[in-house]
């Protein structure tokens, strides 16, 4: 089983049975260890889900809810990459002011991204970096040239009253556009990997040209925002999902016999409401009843089950009975607020138990 529906599994036991509040706290931290977070998120500040994410979000949850294959949580279809993670990172940096006239030049801009959210055993497959642009921050009339923009990756820090020029840049992508509006998409997955390293998370440098930047540009730079959107997966909670046993039906009449019982959990009976964003709870279920002897089919029993029955038959005492556990579970997914007030979209395996089996 693997840690995440362990730490929910004790979490719960903790609360049905009515732990103290020392108990309490020691199952939430290891539940939010095993979610990835460092404590118990409290944002500052909500920042707008971005629609792509709640579109994802909604992609997982909807063949669960009409009763279909849920989908692979370790893989991203939206963009064909592995990941069970995505998480939404704000651009952090500031402008850059000229320092020598350049006509020419709209405006300069540092993009930072902070990637402390993400763990050391995650493994990044796609940045895409978003920057959006105001229908109000261009104006054109006739024909004229297009607009050009430019993104630089920094070789080092740009020193107070140091020109843009003046220090190592690398070229990362160039384009031009008739019109900038709406949102402009580039993928730049090989620069962010390179910001994990230590000390070399420099950012990027966005430059946007324009022969007619005095009659276009004017206050362009009150109308553009970034953001990062940034898939990883963690390996451990990411191998090959196993062997899914096929379901048998239990007769209704055997009412003591393992099988599932519901169990919903909702997040605000934890206190967890003011940071997950959704779902607002969701049906985790457990197992529960007996494996009587003879053992059954139905009841998804291993051989070892079946001998250990007969066993505990013979001797009462000396062999226990098989127990009732899950044997089949499935993943959901959590769309939240972590540590950092970004906001995440985050699928976990084994989270819903589906089927008991005698073991």
């Amino acid at each position: 089983m693997q840690l995440p529906h362990l730490a929910a599994g004790l979490l719960l036991w903790t609360l049905l049975v009515g732990g103290t509040d020392l108990d309490l706290k020691a199952q939430e931290s290891l539940l939010l260890r095993s979610l990835g977070l460092r404590t118990k998120p409290s944002p500052r500040s909500l920042a707008p889900v971005p629609p792509l994410l709640w579109k994802m979000f909604h992609n997982r949850t909807l063949p669960l809810a009409r009763g279909g294959k849920p989908p692979n949580p370790c893989w991203v279809e939206e963009f064909s990459v592995p990941g069970n993670i995505v998480r939404a990172l704000p651009d952090q940096g500031g402008f850059i002011h000229k320092e020598e006239p350049q006509s020419w030049v709209c405006l300069q801009k540092r993009l930072y991204f902070n990637f402390s959210a993400l763990e050391e055993a995650e493994q990044l497959t796609m940045a895409q970096l978003q920057i959006r642009l105001s229908p109000n921050s261009y104006h054109v009339s006739g024909s004229g040239p297009p607009f050009e923009l430019s993104l630089y990756k920094a070789s080092q820090m740009a020193l107070r009253g140091m020109s843009t020029h003046a220090y190592s840049r690398k070229l990362v992508v160039e384009q031009s556009f008739l019109h900038l509006h709406g949102s402009l998409l580039f993928n730049v997955t090989e620069v962010a990997k390179e910001w994990r390293a230590p000390s070399k998370n420099l950012g990027l440098i966005l430059e946007i040209a324009s022969p007619r930047a005095g009659e276009l540009c004017s206050n362009l730079n009150s109308f553009l925002d970034a953001s990062l959107l940034v898939v990883s997966f963690t390996p451990k909670h990411c191998k090959s999902s196993r062997a899914k046993r096929s379901s048998h039906f239990v007769p209704a009449g055997l009412s003591n016999v393992c099988k599932p019982r519901r169990l919903y959990i909702s997040f605000s009976d934890v206190g967890w409401e003011n940071w997950i964003i959704a779902p607002q709870g969701y049906l985790a279920n457990y197992c529960l009843g007996e494996c009587p002897f003879p053992l059954t089919e139905e009841l998804n029993s291993t051989n070892h089950a079946i001998l250990q029955t007969m066993v505990h038959s013979l001797d009462p005492e000396g062999t226990p009975q098989p127990c009732c556990v899950p044997v089949r579970l499935s993943p959901i997914s959590i769309l939240y607020y972590d540590n950092d007030d970004n906001v995440v979209l985050r699928h976990y395996e084994d989270m819903v138990v589906d089927e008991c089996g005698c073991r």
